[in-house]
Parts: structure tokens; C-alpha cells; sequence
């Protein structure tokens, strides 16, 4: 590495040309720079004092020397306070003028001129190590040349006059210039290392910084719980899963500073200090009790850290994960394989199901009983049940629609509402405990009839297995507003959803109970999002006797059909069951 590229290391490309440096990485640099400035001033000065002091005794009696000395402080002075950190490239430019070219002629003078024995040649060494650092090699070894000519050719009179201690000082001055050039090349290879270390230093620091934010984006982002906990028990660190398994991960981080500040962590800091006791990775099944959601089973796996890779400190990594995902996730696989043996099996009872429409078709045309008659209806109605049962799975496992799309089909939204309200609480006794409340504008909507029965019907289910067996605590209402859509929306009385629930409310197989499937939703939102219709859930308040009750409500957004008649939907009334007094 070449001491240009060294010092366009620290300064960037534009150093080279002598720029101005005002950068952050250069603070290596200008360390450097005001060394020798300082060095510089202080010899400037220690020169003047030196004159005055000479000329006080009587040692000398030059003016030229005190004011060559004054003049050289001046300089420094002015270089030390009001420079900036230059580089000197590698040719004698402008700026080996003003530095090192000054210095040398200054020195010079003073052993040209000398009026005492005196011998400044040690001086030159100064600019010599102010061109190796901060210059090249070239301009190291031209610096040391010129000042071995110059001292040469300061023995030039005695050579003329051929004295018996000419070849001594001869000797004395090239074996002094060879010292120099000693003296440049060592400079510069040294403080070509040095940099070159430096470089490679901050380089590693760089990487560094770079693998340790990388690794906090990770942990952040990791669905586990990640939890550092020293020997005391004082948490070091903890992602917003961690925080979110213990408590709340919108509370503040002061809420997360010591396993000891709520009595339901208790059994993290047990796991822990058995880990830190055993000095080896420890896993349980802990459970987590918290007044506001209740218990939550967690799987929690510690590993101790080496003392002797942090200094001396122990520390624990708790990385836990909530079991009911990890269930959920059982569950996934399950069902995705009983999804695939389902459609399997769906079209190994397609061509025996047509079999049996079939058959029962050609048995109807030879029975005139009408109770005969009313049989083979029953079956040719289960038959196409099953039919259509069979082309849905069929359809999900292509992952696209039947011949002629979902989104033809249209019903009326509130006589379709009603009718499925009244069978729903006729089957599971429940009219006392439903309201169904309808729009006064009549719409017909895009959805398919039993499709909208599919999903008004789990709603409600979900409805009365969470809610209170009060009257008129499950509400269903129609809204249709000015545009292009309608909402319909299923209203229950209830506590609120655990944030983990909400978050993977409508995703497959999740479910906040164990013997679910965590199907019932997700079809929903698969049926909807087949027509164009959205389904949503939020937090709301309802009147209820009276009282303002909260509860859970999930919005369905329909697409509303332009220019199509509902079909009596004249006749249902606006509130269902009618009100009675």
C-alpha cells in the first residue's frame, strides 16, 4: 500500500490535490498534522528564544540570524492556527513550499550564517519526517537529496581553500545526508504500516458495526421470543416478541428492566439461575399467569454464555416460543394433509355420486306414489348438495373458480339476511338472544346465496359460543350506504380478543381453542374475497337494554349489483323479530 493510497484513505479522492479536509475521517489525519505543526512551533520558538539569548551574552552579533528566527515562528504560527490539514501529494508542489521547502531554507540560512558553533543540521530532520508522513516516498527521497546537496555544498569554501579538515567535513556532511535518507525511508515505511494497520482496523470495525446491526434487524424481526438476562436477573435486552409472551409489547422498556418485578416471570428467573448454576443449556414448558389474559403456556430453552468471551460477565439467552403457534403449525401440516387425501377422495366420489343421480332419475320416471316421488326428490336434493360440496373442494385445491365464476351470482341482501337468521335461530333456539335489524333500502348484492348462508351462519356461531345468553346480545344488521357497496355486520356482546388472536384472526388453522380446526374464518374471507366482498373485524359498542355494551363485530363489505330488482324484499320487516308489547 503506497503512501497515496494510504493518506487518500484517510482523506477521500480529493486530498490528493491538496483540498481542504473538514470530514470525520479524517481525524487521524489531522492528529498527524497538528503534531508536527506543534512540533514545528515550538522550535520556531525555541530558535528565537535561543537568538535572544545568544545576542544578550554577546555570543553573536547577527541581526540576520535573530530575524530568520522570528521570521520561521511567524510562519509556524500562522500555519499552526490558521491551517488546515493538507496533503503534500508526491511532486514539490505549492504546499511542499509553504511547509517543508520553508523549513529547509530557514535551516539552511541558519548554518550558512551561523556566527557561533552552533550546528542546526539536526534541524533538517524536521522536514524530512514531515515529507514522509505526509507525502510520498519519492517526495521523502527528494526532500533528503536537497538537504544533502545543501550540506554538501556548504563545505564548498573549505574546499577551495584545501585545509588540512576539509575531507573531515566532506565526511561528515555525506555521512550526515546518508543518516537522512535512512531517516525518510524508515518514516514513510513506518508510517506507511501504521496506516496501513489503521485501515485495517477501521475496516473490521466497520464489519463489525455492520454484523451487529444485522443482528439486531434479525432479532427484532424474529417471531421468538429473544430475552439476555444477567446472573442477577436483570433482562439486558428483549425483542418485541420476548415482550409480547411476558406482558404487553407496547408497554415502555422500563416495564422489562428484572425478571423480579412481576410475580408471573418468577419461573423464567428459576429457569434461568438453574442455568447459570449448572452452567449448561436448560428447556421447560413454563406457563406465564397474567390477570389480563390469563395463563399462556410458553416453551422457554436457555443458553449460557462464556464468561471468559465478555469479560468475566455471565449472561443468559432465554429464546422462548409460544406453544399454542407451535400448535397451530402441528395443526397446518395435519390438515394440509387431510386437504390433499380430501381431494382425493373428493374425486373418487364424483363419478359414484353421478352414479346415484343418475339411478335415482331414471327411478322417479317409473314411480307415481307421491310418497315414492318425495323420496327421490330428498335424494336428488342431497345428491346435488353433495355435488356442489364436491366442487368446492375441488375448487380450493386448484386454487380458482368454477365455469362461469363466483362473482355472476347475486341474492337480496336483507331477504337472504332474514331467512337465514330465522332458520339459524329456529335450529339452535336462540330467537330471543338474536336481533336482526334491516336496511330500509331494499339491494341486491354479488354473492352466492349458499355461500352468504356459509358465512352469515359461522359468524353467528362464533357469536353465541363467546357471548352471554342474554336477549339481544347477538345483533346482525344491513347498511346500505350511498355508492357501490353494502355491510353487513354481526355484532356480539363479549371481552375483547387477545392481541395474538386478532393478529391471526383470519389465517388457517388458528384457533384460540384447542378442538378447533381454525377453519371458520378463513372460509369466510375465502368466500368473500371469491364475490369481491371484504370481511373485517373491530371493536364497537352497542345499546343493549338500555346500556352501552362493548363487543365484537365483524363487518362484511359487499359489492352492491346495479339495476337489479331484490325479490320481496317489500314485505320483510325493518327489525326481525318484530318488537312485541
Amino acid at each position: 500500500m503506497s503512501v497515496s493510497a494510504r493518506v487518500r484513505s484517510w482523506l477521500g479522492p480529493v486530498a490528493a490535490s491538496g483540498t481542504d479536509i473538514h470530514t470525520d475521517d479524517t481525524r487521524e489525519f489531522s492528529r498527524i498534522w497538528q503534531g508536527f505543526m506543534t512540533a514545528r512551533l515550538t522550535l520556531g520558538l525555541v530558535l528565537v528564544a535561543m537568538q535572544i539569548t545568544m545576542r544578550a551574552t554577546g555570543s553573536t552579533h547577527s541581526i540576520w540570524l535573530l530575524l530568520i528566527s522570528v521570521a520561521y515562528f511567524a510562519s509556524t504560527l500562522t500555519t499552526g492556527l490558521f491551517g488546515k490539514p493538507l496533503f503534500l501529494g508526491d511532486r514539490f508542489n505549492r504546499h511542499w513550499i509553504r511547509l517543508v521547502g520553508l523549513d529547509v531554507l530557514a535551516f539552511s540560512s541558519l548554518q550558512i550564517l551561523q556566527g557561533s558553533p552552533v550546528n542546526y543540521t539536526p534541524l533538517f530532520a524536521l522536514p524530512i519526517l514531515l515529507a514522509s508522513v505526509l507525502g510520498s516516498l519519492r517526495l521523502a527521497l527528494g526532500t533528503a537529496a536537497g538537504v544533502t546537496v545543501l550540506l554538501l555544498g556548504s563545505t564548498l569554501p573549505e574546499l577551495l581553500q584545501v585545509s588540512t579538515g576539509t575531507t573531515v567535513t566532506l565526511l561528515q556532511a555525506a555521512l550526515t545526508g546518508a543518516g537522512y535518507f535512512a531517516i525518510a525511508l524508515l518514516a514513510n515505511q513506518l508510517s506507511t504500516r501504521l496506516a496501513s494497520e489503521g485501515l485495517r482496523v477501521r475496516s473490521s470495525q466497520a464489519a463489525v458495526n455492520l454484523q451487529r446491526q444485522v443482528n439486531e434487524l434479525v432479532i427484532e424481526s424474529l417471531p421468538d421470543g429473544v430475552l439476555i438476562v444477567d446472573r442477577q436477573g436483570a433482562i439486558r435486552a428483549a425483542n418485541p416478541a420476548a415482550r409480547a409472551l411476558m406482558a404487553d409489547a407496547t408497554e415502555s422498556p422500563e416495564s422489562f428492566s428484572h425478571l423480579q418485578q412481576r410475580a408471573e416471570w418468577q419461573p423464567l428467573l428459576d429457569l434461568t439461575q438453574r442455568s447459570f448454576a449448572l452452567a449448561m443449556a436448560q428447556e421447560e414448558d413454563i406457563s406465564i399467569r397474567s390477570p389480563e389474559r390469563g395463563p399462556r403456556r410458553i416453551h422457554v430453552s436457555t443458553r449460557p454464555t462464556n464468561p471468559q468471551a465478555l469479560g468475566g460477565e455471565s449472561l443468559c439467552v432465554l429464546f422462548m416460543k409460544d406453544q399454542r403457534e407451535q400448535e397451530a403449525r402441528m395443526r397446518t401440516e395435519k390438515l394440509a394433509s387431510m386437504g390433499r387425501m380430501s381431494t382425493a377422495v373428493a374425486h373418487e366420489i364424483r363419478n359414484p355420486l353421478a352414479a346415484i343421480s343418475q339411478a335415482n332419475a331414471l327411478l322417479e320416471e317409473d314411480l307415481s306414489e307421491l310418497r315414492h316421488k318425495k323420496l327421490t326428490r330428498m335424494v336428488h336434493q342431497n345428491t346435488q348438495r353433495l355435488s356442489k360440496i364436491v366442487d368446492d373442494i375441488l375448487d380450493a385445491a386448484r386454487a380458482q373458480p368454477r365455469e362461469g365464476g363466483l362473482t355472476a351470482l347475486h341474492v337480496a341482501l336483507n331477504s337472504t339476511t332474514q331467512r337465514i337468521c330465522n332458520e339459524w335461530g329456529e335450529q339452535n333456539h336462540c330467537r330471543q338472544r338474536l336481533l336482526c335489524t334491516l336496511a330500509d333500502v331494499p339491494t341486491t348484492v354479488q354473492f352466492e346465496g349458499d355461500h352468504l348462508r356459509r358465512v352469515l351462519v359461522n359468524l353467528l356461531d362464533n357469536a353465541r359460543r363467546f357471548s352471554s345468553d342474554v336477549p339481544h346480545n347477538i345483533r346482525v344488521q344491513t347498511y346500505v350506504p350511498q355508492g357501490e357497496f353494502a355491510t353487513l355486520e354481526v355484532w356480539s356482546e363479549g371481552p375483547p380478543l387477545d392481541q395474538t388472536v386478532e393478529r391471526h384472526l383470519f389465517e388457517p388453522f388458528f384457533s384460540s381453542e384447542s378442538r378447533s380446526s381454525g377453519l371458520g374464518l378463513y372460509i369466510c374471507r375465502q368466500l368473500c374475497e371469491g364475490h369481491g366482498a371484504s370481511i373485517a373485524y373491530e371493536r364497537s359498542r352497542r345499546a343493549v337494554d338500555g346500556q352501552m355494551v362493548d363487543g365484537n363485530a365483524f363487518a362484511i363489505t359487499l359489492v352492491r349489483v346495479a339495476g337489479a330488482v331484490p325479490d320481496n324484499e317489500e314485505a320483510i320487516p325493518s327489525v326481525w323479530p318484530p318488537h312485541t308489547h
